[in-house]
C-alpha cells in the first residue's frame, strides 16, 4: 500500500500537468473565446476505458463527465475497429455530440501516450471555436431543428497522423466553418497544449515509474470515492425533489420542463430525471454525456473539497432518462445543452438539495450566448464575434451571492471589453450591474450585468441563445428569485425584445444598431423581512435597489437614505 505523502504528491502532479496543459492552451490560442475567456479543458483518461484520472483546475466543470465520455467512445470505437489505432504522435478530433460530446463548437482533441510501446493513458482537451459552420455566424442557431443545421460534425479522425496535420482533412474542416483562416490558430495552440502535457507526464512517468504510478492513480480514485461517499452520509435518507424550467426550445415558445428526484440510499445518490419533458424540436436538447456531466459538476460544486477523478462520481447514479430531452438521439439539435441546459439540470440539484444541506439559492444559470457574425468592411475581412456573460449567485445561508460571476458549469468570464472592441466592428455602450437583479432575502442574491453593444460599420447578423428570461433564478427558504434576463434589440429607432425573450437568430445588424442584455440575479436565501435594514439602506445608498423596492421587499422604510426604525417595525408587522 502506498504512504498517504507519495500518494498526495503524485495527485497534485497529474493534476498539474492538467493545469499546464489548460495555461498553455489560453496562451496560445487565437481566439478571445478561448485566450481571454479560458473556454476550454484539459485531462488525463485511462487507456482501457476513458475512464477520468485528472482534470485541472483551470478548466471548465461541465467537461468533467463528457471528456471521459468522448474518451470511452473512442476506445471503443478503436477497439471495433470503425477508427483507426493510434500511433505516437497521433492528435484525434472530434465533436460528434453524440459521441460523449456538448455542441458542435466543443472541439475535442485526443492525444495517445504511450510509454515503452505500450498506450498508457489518454491526454485530451475541449476548446470553444467561435464558429463550426451551420445556419448561423457562432453555431448557436436558436431555432434548428436538426443537427445537421447547427454546423459540421466530425466523428474521430486523425489530425495530427505521427506529429503530422492532415491538410486534407483540415481542408475539409475549413471549406466548412466561416472565418476559416483565423482557425488554424487554434487547431495549433489545441495540439501544443496536449504535447505540453505530454512532456510533463514523462517527467512524471521518469520519476515514479510505471508501476508506482498506476497504483497511486487506483489509489487516488478509491480515496475520492471514499470522501465523496462520507460527503453523502451527510444527507438523510430519503427522496428529495426538485424542478427547473427551460424557457423554451426556440421552436415551440412552451416551456421545458426538469424534473428531478435525488434519493439517498447507503452511501449511494440516485438521480431519476425520468420524468422531465420529452425530446423537443429545437435546439434545447441534451445528449446524455452533458446531463450527466451536469449532475457531476453539481455536486462537485455542492462537496468542493472532493478530488476530480472518476472515483469521485462513482457513488452517483445517473439514471439515463430515455425518452426526454435530456437524453437527445441523432438527429436532435443540441446547440443549446452544454451552456444553458446543463445549468437547469444543475441548478435541480441545488434546488433539490437545498432544504437538507441548506446551500445556495439558485445562480443565474445562463452563459448569456450572443454571437455576432459579418464583414468589416474597414479590415475588409469577415469575423464571428462570441460573447458570454456572468450574472448574479445565489445567496447562502451567511452571506449575499456574487456579483457577474461565471456560468455554473463553466470558469469561463467574460473578454475584456477593450480586445472586443478591438477585434471587432462594435462599442460597448455600457457594462454595468444589473441593478435590482439580485433576489430578495435575509440575504439578498447576487447581481448580472447590463451590457450594450453597437455595430460600428457594416452589416451583420446577431444570435443569442440564454435562458432565465420567463422565469428568474428561484430563492430558497422563503427567498425571492432573481430578476430575469432581458435582451432588447434597438434597429432603426424601434425597441423590440424576442419572441422567445431569450433565444433569437439571424437578426440582421446595420451600423448605428444597438444590443442590449441584462443577465439575471441570483435568489435570494431566508425571509426578506429579517434582513439587516442597515444593509438594505447601504444598498439603495450604492444605487443598486430604490427607496421603493426596499419597502415592497424588505419592508425597510428610508427617510433622506437613512433607517426609519419605528416605520420600519411597522411596515414589517404588517407584512
Amino acid at each position: 500500500m502506498m504512504d498517504a505523502l507519495t500518494l498526495a504528491v503524485i495527485q497534485a502532479g497529474l493534476q498539474q500537468v492538467c493545469n499546464e496543459m489548460d495555461i498553455a492552451f489560453s496562451r496560445a490560442a487565437f481566439s478571445p473565446v478561448i485566450a481571454e475567456a479560458d473556454d476550454r479543458s484539459d485531462g488525463i483518461y485511462a487507456a482501457e476505458d476513458g475512464a477520468l484520472i485528472a482534470q485541472g483546475e483551470l478548466g471548465l466543470p461541465v467537461f468533467v463527465g463528457t471528456m471521459a465520455h468522448s474518451a470511452a467512445h473512442l476506445v471503443r470505437l478503436i477497439r471495433e475497429g470503425a477508427v483507426a489505432a493510434p500511433e505516437p504522435g497521433d492528435i484525434y478530433i472530434v465533436n460528434d455530440p453524440y459521441l460523449g460530446g456538448t455542441h458542435l463548437m466543443d472541439v475535442r482533441f485526443a492525444l495517445p501516450f504511450f510509454v515503452e510501446g505500450e498506450l498508457f493513458c489518454w491526454l485530451q482537451n475541449t476548446g470553444h471555436w467561435p464558429d463550426i459552420g451551420g445556419m448561423v455566424p457562432g453555431g448557436f442557431s436558436a431555432h434548428a431543428t436538426e443537427v445537421e443545421q447547427e454546423g459540421l460534425r466530425l466523428p474521430p479522425v486523425k489530425l495530427f497522423k505521427r506529429g503530422v496535420l492532415d491538410r486534407e482533412i483540415l481542408s475539409i474542416i475549413q471549406s466548412n466553418i466561416r472565418v476559416a483562416e483565423q482557425r488554424i490558430g487554434d487547431i495549433k495552440a489545441q495540439a501544443a497544449a496536449l504535447l505540453v502535457g505530454e512532456q510533463r507526464l514523462r517527467e512524471i512517468v521518469a520519476r515514479y515509474g510505471l508501476a508506482t504510478l498506476r497504483t497511486a492513480i487506483a489509489g487516488i480514485s478509491d480515496r475520492a470515492a471514499d470522501r465523496m461517499r462520507a460527503e453523502i452520509r451527510r444527507i438523510p435518507e430519503g427522496s428529495y425533489s426538485a424542478e427547473a424550467f427551460v424557457d423554451s426550445d426556440g421552436v415551440v415558445n412552451e416551456p421545458l420542463r426538469i424534473a428531478l428526484t435525488i434519493t439517498r440510499t447507503g452511501d449511494e445518490l440516485h438521480f431519476d430525471l425520468s420524468q422531465s419533458s420529452p425530446p423537443c424540436q429545437g435546439p434545447m436538447n441534451s445528449v446524455w454525456a452533458t446531463t450527466c456531466s451536469a449532475v457531476y459538476l453539481a455536486m462537485k460544486h455542492i462537496f468542493p473539497d472532493v478530488p476530480i477523478n472518476a472515483g469521485t462520481f462513482a457513488p452517483l447514479r445517473v439514471m439515463r432518462p430515455e425518452g426526454t430531452f435530456l437524453d437527445a438521439r441523432y438527429p436532435r439539435p443540441v446547440s443549446g445543452c452544454a451552456a444553458e441546459v446543463s445549468q437547469r439540470v444543475a441548478e435541480a440539484v441545488f434546488l433539490a438539495l437545498a432544504p437538507v444541506l441548506d446551500i445556495w439559492a439558485a445562480p443565474a444559470g445562463t452563459s448569456g450566448n450572443f454571437a455576432l457574425g459579418g464583414f468589416d468592411p474597414a479590415r475588409k475581412a469577415g469575423y464571428v464575434m462570441y460573447q458570454i456573460t456572468g450574472g448574479g449567485y445565489g445567496a447562502t445561508g451567511d452571506a449575499d451571492g456574487l456579483t457577474n460571476g461565471c456560468s455554473t458549469i463553466g470558469i469561463s468570464k467574460t473578454a475584456p471589453v477593450e480586445v472586443m472592441e478591438q477585434y471587432y466592428p462594435i462599442l460597448f455602450r455600457r457594462f454595468a450591474i444589473h441593478e435590482g437583479s439580485g433576489g430578495a432575502g435575509a440575504h439578498r442574491g447576487g447581481f448580472g450585468v447590463h451590457y450594450e453593444i453597437e455595430l460600428l460599420r457594416g452589416e451583420a447578423r446577431a444570435s443569442f441563445v440564454m435562458d432565465h428570461g420567463r422565469f428568474g433564478p428561484p430563492g430558497v427558504r422563503g427567498g425571492g428569485d432573481g430578476a430575469r434576463n432581458v435582451v432588447r434589440l434597438h434597429r432603426d429607432g424601434t425597441t423590440t425584445v424576442p419572441a422567445h425573450l431569450s433565444k433569437d437568430q439571424g437578426l440582421l445588424l446595420r451600423a448605428g444598431d444597438r444590443v442590449e442584455v441584462m443577465t439575471p440575479g441570483g435568489g435570494g436565501h431566508g425571509d426578506p423581512l429579517t434582513r439587516d435594514p442597515a444593509l438594505v439602506a447601504r444598498d439603495v445608498t450604492r444605487g443598486t435597489y430604490t427607496s421603493a423596492q426596499a419597502e415592497s421587499l424588505w419592508g425597510v422604510v428610508l427617510r433622506d437614505g437613512a433607517v426609519d426604525e419605528a416605520a420600519t417595525a411597522a411596515r414589517r408587522a404588517r407584512a
